[in-house]
């Protein structure tokens, strides 16, 4: 049966045409063709080369993948989700250029089934987590250290020819082939900025400079003090090394480079530092998870969200919210005062004003003080003594009798002031007598 895009030549199989795809393949990083060709060799191709292109359904699809599950847990090796996955990515590419030839008119791939994958996440290594691993040995997928950690892992090597390096990770959270490619070009110390534009990657025994990892990787970090102090020390150390070594020192340019001066591989990055954590007695992270607990620091520190992104070159800030940003106990607890401080305030102010709501205690101490002085003055005490004297009835004024004077008498109004009139003395004594 003739395939719908070559009706004069012979019927493709789906393995035939896998192998022309990626003879054709341009991706934009050749980490990308090395995972499609991975695929195909390992999954793709033992499953589905033989079945007619043409003839590929969903059904062939869905017990390709019942089959490699199968295979993986006969191995004790479970496959997973995100394995499957990136496996039906691969297949559903190559099938839409089968699409775009002409060959087919459907894509099988894009009706298979697969549990969904869960990014993880990262989880800090507190004291009760650590406890748990030195009793049972079982430690999560992805953690982070914490602050206090994250120090006494810098302070036990720094000695080492590569803390730079570590250090550099653990608070700017680079990459690991983003610092195996950094150059002393790129780096400006007396203004503290790095320009992270190119990385090292290995395929095949080889170190491969690159691009990043995508267009928003390619960002420029500012250094703190600690860590431009931490490159001028490295840069000594470097310096004296070549003139140790002589004529048998590779001059790369790159920041951190292997004793002779070639460049260094990320994985043995990676090496060293599961040798230094192992040596430091503090529990077991990758050195990725460096790049987690960056974010994480980096938030513990208030720096914004969006600050984190340009950070760590993502090209979506969902992706630094939902995976890098592990919230450290002490941020939580915070936020979690922060929350119930702002409730507690709301709840002492009268409905639709901004007046504060008198306690409860306030107004049952004011309604007891009212039953108990129920028919008591409210005067001051002062004027309570008094009040027995104050309450009598005014008595009348004695005055001493005064001698009439004629109706027609005229008298000068001296003559008037002379008249005698009773003293306050005099009154009182009548008064009282």
């Amino acid at each position: 049966m003739p395939s719908p895009g070559n009706p004069d030549g012979p019927p493709l199989t789906v393995g035939q045409w896998l192998e022309r795809w990626l003879v054709c393949r341009t991706a934009p990083r050749s980490s990308t063709l090395r995972g499609y060709a991975a695929h195909v060799r390992l999954y793709l191709a033992p499953c589905l080369g033989q079945i007619l292109l043409a003839d590929l359904s969903p059904a062939h699809v869905q017990a390709m993948f019942t089959a490699i599950a199968r295979q993986h847990e006969a191995i004790s090796r479970p496959v997973t989700t995100a394995t499957l996955v990136r496996v039906k990515a691969t297949l559903r590419t190559a099938l839409n250029a089968a699409i775009r030839a002409g060959h087919i008119t459907t894509n099988a791939a894009s009706c298979a089934e697969l549990p969904t994958a869960r990014r993880p996440k990262a989880v800090v290594w507190t004291a009760e987590r650590v406890s748990e691993w030195q009793r049972t040995g079982i430690r999560p997928p992805v953690a982070v250290w914490t602050p206090a950690q994250t120090a006494a892992f810098l302070n036990a090597i720094r000695d080492h020819r590569l803390y730079a390096a570590y250090h550099l990770i653990a608070l700017r959270g680079l990459r690991r082939g983003e610092a195996c490619g950094l150059r002393w070009c790129d780096i400006d110390l007396d203004s503290g900025t790095a320009i992270i534009c190119w990385q090292l990657q290995q395929y095949d025994g080889h170190v491969v400079l690159c691009p990043p990892k995508t267009a928003h990787s390619e960002r420029i970090i500012a250094l703190d003090r600690t860590t431009v102090a931490a490159l001028r020390a490295h840069r000594a150390r470097q310096l004296a090394e070549r003139a140790a070594a002589g004529d048998d020192y590779l001059d790369s340019g790159y920041v951190f480079t292997r004793p002779n001066g070639d460049p260094m591989a990320p994985d043995w990055l990676s090496r060293y530092f599961r040798q230094l954590n192992e040596a430091s007695g503090l529990p077991p992270i990758r050195l990725h998870d460096l790049r987690h607990g960056a974010a994480s620091l980096a938030l513990a520190a208030g720096a914004d969200l969006k600050v984190v992104q340009d950070m760590l070159g993502h090209s979506s800030i969902v992706l630094t919210a939902d995976t890098y940003t592990s919230v450290l106990p002490e941020v939580a607890r915070k936020v979690a005062e922060d929350i119930a401080s702002l409730i507690i305030a709301a709840g002492c102010l009268v409905p639709g004003t901004q007046e504060r709501r008198r306690p409860a205690w306030r107004k049952l101490r004011r309604r007891a003080h009212v039953l108990i002085t129920a028919g008591l003055s409210h005067a001051h005490p002062a004027r309570q003594i008094a009040a027995p004297y104050l309450q009598q009835p005014a008595r009348p004024v004695l005055r001493k009798p005064q001698k009439a004077l004629p109706s027609n008498a005229t008298t000068h109004p001296a003559e008037r002031a002379a008249i005698p009139w009773p003293t306050s003395a005099h009154t009182t004594a009548a008064a009282w007598a």
